[in-house]
């Protein structure tokens, strides 16, 4: 058993209540370790402590930890790294050195205040004014020259780097200078090993990647930059950079090969490094479907409270929504698991739509004006324990159309196929993939488009789903599947712990 301790400041250091979610993670029957605050947990006050505590099992790979709180987790998260047991290996050869990369994004103010600015005016949140990696902008930036996470590695090394996104609003684009990259794993699941010269991560997911130190000599760039998919959105345009460094005892003022990234709105970019994510065998897909869920996940507006100023587009605010439902936590004196498990009415209800209320052209030019307000509720999805569910998530150009990076909370699932436009059953599960999809926690909706996951719910609680862009997350854009239990102890979910934070 893994445990975990989290204690937070006193008051007079720190005014901010905390969760704190492990990535990734599977959390068997035991949501009370899952993190996201008032769904699974009410928050760890200041000057309070809450002990995680959970098992891992069947998972190896790159994972991560990080706040669940407003936008906390800009600057509270962390790498968590499972690597193979005792007496067994990884499926590839065995690194000679392997690197955390944790790409993060920075402001020039306090996160928290960018967010409640935000709110206040519901406009966009600012966009950020850095990158980092490892905590460092790198030297592209004015006045960072120091700033750099460099990375040593001698002649020969197989390098094993590990790169997780922990950006809060932005897919990235990373690459090595002069080094092309193996991928080996996704979200902590291998991957059949392909080669490729640029990645890309959405916030939330993680990849592996080998690249062979072939020089013998030298400083090289990695460089990380924006995926914008949406022009409408804020985008931070600057480039973070670390340096992957020879040990050769020999001093350099010869400047780092700097890679070449793709553009800013380089989608056929991004779908091919989709494209090349397989598993590394075939798979037994979870069939037959017996629960298919499609929801669409997008922006909407919402009008401005009468006497009010609101900095949305003609005056309104930004909201987000899921099957035209945007998400809104209790913040009661109960966590929704807490409420399923005890069974206790008012704090949420059971009857999110399996499908979208209205029929629409999803990623139409001229949606009409009456679909673009959602409606705020706390609706959950429920599942029946053991049941084959098909998720269809549909992107809308309501506002405008975006890249949605979807985290589903307590499970992994096959990614069968992804495409651009309005999902078409008939036309589109010919290119289902049900040989060797790969496997992730977090998948990236493209713009103006969809994906289809599968998984088996043999999880039981509540797990939320959500999309990994914390400004859409803020306004909304969520769901939470509610799992039954099964038969008996072993499919149940676990009794609460003692140190359970109270609201």
């Amino acid at each position: 058993m893994s445990t975990a301790h989290v204690k937070f400041p006193p008051r007079d250091v720190a005014e901010t209540s905390i969760c704190s979610p492990w990535h990734g993670v599977r959390q068997k029957r035991n949501g009370w370790a899952d993190g996201p605050e008032y769904v699974t947990q009410c928050p760890i006050q200041p000057g309070g402590s809450y002990t995680y505590r959970f098992i891992i099992v069947g998972q190896e790979g790159t994972l991560w930890w990080h706040a669940h709180t407003s936008w906390v987790r800009a600057t509270v998260h962390g790498a968590l790294i499972i690597h193979p047991k005792i007496y067994s290996s990884y499926p590839f050869r065995k690194p000679d050195v392997e690197f955390p990369v944790i790409l993060g994004e920075w402001w020039n103010k306090n996160p928290i205040e960018v967010l409640r600015q935000a709110l206040k005016t519901g406009g966009a949140p600012n966009a950020s004014d850095a990158f980092t990696i490892n905590g460092r902008p790198g030297d592209l930036y004015n006045c960072s020259g120091e700033e750099i996470t460099v990375f040593p590695v001698a002649t020969g090394d197989i390098v094993l780097l590990r790169f997780i996104n922990a950006a809060m609003n932005t897919e990235l684009f990373v690459s090595v200078a002069d080094h092309p990259m193996t991928v080996v794993a996704v979200d902590a699941s291998y991957t059949k090993p392909f080669t490729t010269s640029v990645i890309l991560l959405g916030p939330g997911q993680t990849t592996d990647v080998l690249i062979h130190a072939t020089h013998h000599s030298g400083r090289f760039y990695i460089a990380a930059h924006a995926f914008a998919s949406s022009p409408a959105a804020p985008l931070d345009n600057t480039t973070t950079t670390a340096i992957l460094e020879y040990n050769t005892g020999e001093t350099t003022t010869n400047p780092p090969a700097l890679p070449r990234l793709p553009a800013f709105n380089d989608s056929a970019a991004a779908d091919a490094f989709a494209a090349g994510l397989k598993s590394p065998r075939p798979v037994k897909i979870p069939a037959p479907v017996d629960n298919r869920l499609f929801t669409t996940v997008g922006l909407g507006l919402f009008n401005c409270p009468p006497g009010k100023q609101c900095g949305g587009p003609n005056g309104t605010r930004f909201g987000a929504s899921m099957n035209n439902i945007s998400f809104v936590l209790p913040r009661g004196k109960l966590s929704l698991l807490q409420a399923a498990v005890f069974g206790v009415s008012g704090v949420f209800t059971a009857d999110f739509p399996a499908s979208p209320p209205v029929k629409f052209d999803y990623t139409g030019n001229n949606i009409s004006r009456s679909l673009w307000q959602p409606m705020k509720a706390t609706k959950l999805y429920p599942v029946k324990f053991g049941s084959v569910m098909e998720v269809v998530l549909q992107g809308t150009s309501i506002v405008g159309v975006d890249e949605h990076p979807t985290h589903l909370h307590g499970y992994n699932f096959y990614v069968l196929a992804r495409g651009k436009g309005n999902f078409d059953r008939r036309r589109d599960e010919g290119k289902f993939n049900l040989v060797d999809p790969p496997k992730r926690n977090t998948i990236g909706v493209p713009a103006g488009g969809w994906a289809v996951i599968r998984f088996v719910a043999d999880n039981p609680g509540v797990w939320l789903m959500h999309c990994h862009i914390d400004s859409h997350l803020t306004w909304g854009l969520a769901t939470a599947l509610l799992v039954e239990n099964g038969v008996g102890e072993r499919e149940s979910t676990l009794p609460p712990p003692p140190d359970l934070p109270a609201c």
